[in-house]
């Protein structure tokens, strides 16, 4: 499959970013994995949404602002309950995405997060969603969560359990947008409405 160049803003080297029809494939792929305690050798929920958070990192382009410098990692970080257990920080291990290394952070309050490009908040939080989202307002991070409500509250990506238990997506891309974040077409089109 081919891969097509996206300029980044002036001054930045154009980077090699995966064609729609790439993500489509990357995507379906976990798609096709339902989450089900009867299925044999399936991935586990946790573990299919570990490889989504690594995945959505290369949909999504950051101000250089978001970053100390030019070799600072991407900090994916977890609020609240992490129910990733290992399977984030394994699936992120010794991964890098456009020269920069990604490293895990747990975070005990919002009032900490800080230098994080990537926070999954936790279902835990799910009263204080906008509490939480109204601290880090203004922040160049990419919020992501599994709870209802989530993208009202203003949150940008929620996993949603579809009724043929697959885990898919919703983004609210003005929410991204509002924060300096730019989500891929290509990411766009494979999210669900939300309800």
């Amino acid at each position: 499959m081919k891969n097509h160049f996206v300029t980044e803003k002036e001054g930045d080297a154009p980077r090699r970013c995966p064609s729609w029809q790439t993500a489509a494939a990357l995507f379906s792929l976990l798609f096709a994995f339902a989450f089900s305690g009867h299925a044999q050798n399936a991935p586990t929920k946790s573990k299919l949404e570990a490889a989504f958070v690594y995945n959505f990192v290369k949909y999504v382009d950051w101000p250089k602002s978001a970053f100390t410098n030019e070799s600072s990692p991407y900090v994916i970080g977890v609020l609240g309950d992490n129910d990733f257990g290992d399977d984030l920080k394994t699936a992120i291990a010794g991964k890098t995405i456009n020269g920069r290394e990604l490293i895990f952070k747990p975070f005990g309050s919002a009032r900490d997060v800080d230098n994080c490009q990537v926070l999954f908040i936790g279902a835990s939080e799910k009263r204080r969603f906008k509490e939480i989202l109204g601290i880090l307002h203004g922040k160049n991070i990419l919020t992501i969560s599994e709870a209802d409500n989530f993208i009202v509250d203003g949150g940008m990506i929620n996993f949603v359990l579809m009724p043929d238990q697959t885990i898919r997506f919703q983004i609210n891309n003005p929410a991204a947008k509002a924060v300096g974040l730019s989500i891929s077409s290509d990411l766009l089109n494979l999210a669900v409405a939300a309800q």
